[in-house]
């Protein structure tokens, strides 16, 4: 593509838009989908040889999310999956294919580590933490011992705007968790829960 190609000026743009709606990578024209496949390539690449990451087919992953993983603490992300601008993953993280993370997610997997059923959509600024501490008045905060039980969220599952999740939950297949939610407990199939904490409104039938 030549300097003086009027479509040059929109790319920058274009990226920002995809870098927050990543979900419009998959229906780009043809005439975008050449340079955005090359960007999306490259910045994979380059993630792959500087993190422990290993990356599916087709996907597409902002460079304005934070991805954190090195040995033992693994980042295994699906194919078809997209993680949106300002998330931060930490791992161990294992993201099942046609995952979506939406801009502003955070997901860190403490020891025991997170995993993602397929086809699973997380909306934007929730936040999953696999690892918690105690409590107790004799020490501060900061000194308490760290657990991680691990979270694991099943397939089909939607988590609405703002949900968080605690650390030894489990969401099983397609629960939906409302918008600004917080779940302390374990969610069965197909139930509809909201609320803090996170209550059981209805089946999803």
């Amino acid at each position: 593509m030549s300097e003086s190609d009027p479509l040059l000026k929109y790319r920058e743009q274009h990226k920002h838009r995809l870098n927050y709606m990543p979900w419009l990578y998959y229906s780009l024209k043809e005439k975008n989908r050449v340079w955005a496949e090359q960007w999306q390539n490259e910045y994979q690449q380059y993630l792959m040889s500087m993190e422990t990451v290993e990356i599916g087919e087709k996907c597409f992953i902002s460079p304005l999310a934070h991805i954190f993983a090195e040995p033992g603490r693994k980042i295994i992300i699906g194919d078809n999956t997209f993680i949106a601008a300002d998330c931060t993953l930490h791992g161990p993280l294992d993201i099942g294919s046609e995952v979506a993370l939406n801009h502003h997610c955070i997901l860190d997997g403490g020891r025991a580590g997170i995993k993602i059923g397929n086809q699973t959509r997380i909306a934007a600024y929730s936040h999953l933490y696999a690892f918690d501490h105690g409590m107790d008045l004799e020490q501060p905060v900061y000194r308490q011992p760290v657990r991680s039980r691990g979270i694991e969220i099943g397939c089909d599952v939607w988590l609405g705007a703002h949900v968080g999740i605690k650390d030894g939950v489990t969401v099983h297949d397609y629960a939906v968790v409302g918008m600004n939610s917080m779940v302390t407990h374990d969610v069965e199939a197909k139930n509809i829960v909201a609320g803090n904490p996170a209550r059981f409104i209805r089946f999803r039938e």
